[in-house]
């Protein structure tokens, strides 16, 4: 992560959120499985929501664009290690 971006995640996570969710991932590897992790603050519930929320707008981007990534989001489930 860039030391400007980091920087920003930082400053955002400092503020009095209801809830948060940071979702990161590292580079696959070569047996194509990538270590992934997520973190949240606040009640399960909200950020449950945000999470479908998010869903919903890439959703909704994917269906927009001319390359749909419902395919890489297969090949991610099936290679990831959750």
């Amino acid at each position: 992560m860039s030391k400007d971006i980091n920087r920003q995640v930082k400053k955002t996570l400092a503020k009095n959120h209801a809830c948060y969710v940071l979702i990161t991932c590292d580079s696959p590897k070569e047996d194509g499985s990538m270590q992934v992790e997520m973190t949240y603050q606040g009640d399960p519930t909200i950020a449950a929501y945000l999470l479908q929320g998010a869903q919903s707008m890439i959703h909704e981007q994917e269906h927009n664009e001319d390359f749909p990534i419902e395919s890489k989001i297969h090949a991610l489930r099936s290679n990831s290690v959750l």
